[in-house]
């Protein structure tokens, strides 16, 4: 069975999803640099590898999701003769791991699922070409016209879309759930009978839950927002009470198959991030046929969402303009069962099996 190294920063909940697929297909091997991030929830730390070698190399920590380790040289030494895929070219250990293999030539392929890209200028923009662009692959989850791999040292021909996601098969609702069926969830979870606007992510800085409370103080009141994955911060509790606004509840972490009955008794999902080098709310919301209301420094959302078609995508820092369009959303039936058909529809071909299986083929 062929064998294949992959190296990554930490454990994700999607990423070893994604490596227990693989798995299934050849002889595999991951390296974290890390045991788990500290700043992500306890999902993070308890994962299970089925059907892949895990190893930690415990680091010294530089940041929260990333370790610097000499030792990931010794694994790519190993597997010299064998497939290699970095994911983490831009971590400490990475830039080791491609240091390491440049200087011994050794072929290896890049792994991404998106990012944004620097200005091309200065030395570290420079060094970054240096380490990126001798990869003999370039695997992406922005499809064939990856602006990010293309900055730095990638070819067209050698690029190589695939759909990433968090996401089996069975995770995608099979049809739109009807206003009906949302009013019998909503009842179950104890959230009030009106329109409902939902947000799952981290309460920090730069995903813009600031952004979204400023936004949603300006809607009628037969509108609530759900906020999901947290404890509002004295920052959000301010711009509640110096506005007055109501009908705003907030969750802390929740495990995901309870999560997906608020994700089903939603109306509409948004996140006014300010940067995310992807998103995979995005998926989760378009799983289950809600339409996507995001930002233009939202990589999902900039691959995904079609404005007008299943979504809109806005202006970052901008509560005014995804105000107005939480509005429209909110206020035409007709055009969210539309956008809610077209996500589900869209979103079917993105799931980890097929993931895992357009990357071996790549491989193989």
């Amino acid at each position: 069975m062929k064998r294949v190294l992959i190296t990554s920063n930490c454990p994700s909940p999607y990423f070893v999803a994604f490596a227990n697929e693989l798995g299934k297909k050849c002889q595999l091997t991951v390296v974290f640099e890390m045991p788990h991030a500290s700043n992500r929830d306890k999902s993070w730390k308890e994962y299970k590898n089925t059907n892949f070698d895990c190893v930690i190399l415990n680091g010294i920590k530089l940041t929260e999701a990333t370790a610097l380790s000499f030792k990931i040289t010794k694994y790519i030494k190993a597997f010299r003769d064998d497939t290699i895929i970095i994911a983490n070219p831009t971590t400490p250990s990475g830039v080791i791991a491609l240091l390491y293999l440049r200087r011994h030539k050794i072929p290896f392929i890049l792994l991404s699922e998106g990012g944004f890209q620097g200005s091309g200028k200065g030395l570290k923009e420079r060094f970054k070409k240096y380490l990126m662009e001798k990869a003999d692959m370039f695997i992406t989850g922005m499809g064939g016209d990856d602006d990010y791999f293309l900055k730095y040292g990638a070819t067209k021909d050698k690029l190589k879309p695939y759909h990433f996601t968090s996401s089996y098969a069975n995770d995608i609702d099979n049809d739109v759930v009807s206003p009906n069926e949302k009013q019998l969830i909503k009842k179950e979870l104890g959230i009030p009978s009106m329109k409902m606007i939902l947000y799952v992510g981290q309460f920090i800085h730069r995903k813009g839950v600031d952004i979204l409370l400023n936004a949603f103080k300006g809607l009628d009141n037969d509108a609530c927002l759900y906020l999901i994955g947290g404890s509002l911060t004295k920052e959000y509790k301010n711009i509640i009470n110096n506005y007055g606004i109501k009908n705003v509840f907030c969750v802390d972490f929740i495990h995901k198959n309870k999560l997906r009955q608020y994700y089903q008794a939603a109306d509409l999902f948004v996140m006014t991030t300010r940067e995310d080098t992807w998103g995979l709310v995005i998926n989760e919301a378009m799983e289950h046929g809600l339409p996507v209301i995001t930002t233009n420094r939202c990589v999902a959302g900039n691959y995904l969402i079609e404005n007008g078609v299943n979504g809109y995508i806005i202006e970052t820092d901008n509560a005014i303009e995804a105000n107005i369009k939480m509005a429209e959303l909110l206020n035409n039936n007709e055009l969210r069962m539309t956008m809610s058909k077209n996500n589900l529809n869209k979103i079917k071909t993105h799931t980890l099996e097929a993931m895992a299986k357009t990357i071996f083929d790549y491989i193989k």
